[in-house]
């Protein structure tokens, strides 16, 4: 399975008084491409909380290249850099006009009913449709 690219429009409310993108909307447009990802294998937040499982971030990295600003348009590529069967590191780059503005890369792990889950048995499909992606 080929995901496509996310897409987000820079808001005005997203910039600084220099008129760039404040730096902590890198973190909120990943989560935005996350959701856009996981809807896109067929398992959105929705389906994940409604068959008891969520999937907490555990770490954060980014690597800012270029600023955006107002009405740019950020293309957001995402990939499994790692699955095992109770952690996800997912990559992702940004690009505006097929420039890279930033690389960055979320961890994530699993939990049904409030504890650790192996993904690959208690919910194979899951971990089979995130696994065609690598």
């Amino acid at each position: 399975m080929t995901t496509q690219t996310y897409r987000h429009e820079v808001k005005y409310y997203e910039t600084d008084r220099m008129g760039i993108t404040h730096h902590s909307n890198y973190i909120r447009i990943m989560e935005e491409a996350r959701i856009d990802w996981l809807d896109q294998l067929g398992y959105g937040f929705d389906r994940m909380e409604a068959e008891g499982i969520v999937s907490p971030v555990v770490s954060v990295a980014c690597n800012y290249k270029k600023t955006t600003t107002f009405k740019d348009v950020i293309e957001v590529e995402i990939k499994v850099k790692q699955l095992s069967e109770v952690k996800l590191i997912l990559a992702y780059t940004m690009r505006v006009e097929g420039k890279v503005v930033c690389t960055a890369e979320s961890t994530h792990c699993f939990f049904d009913a409030g504890r650790p889950a192996v993904i690959a048995d208690r919910f194979p499909s899951l971990y089979a449709a995130m696994k065609e992606t690598m």
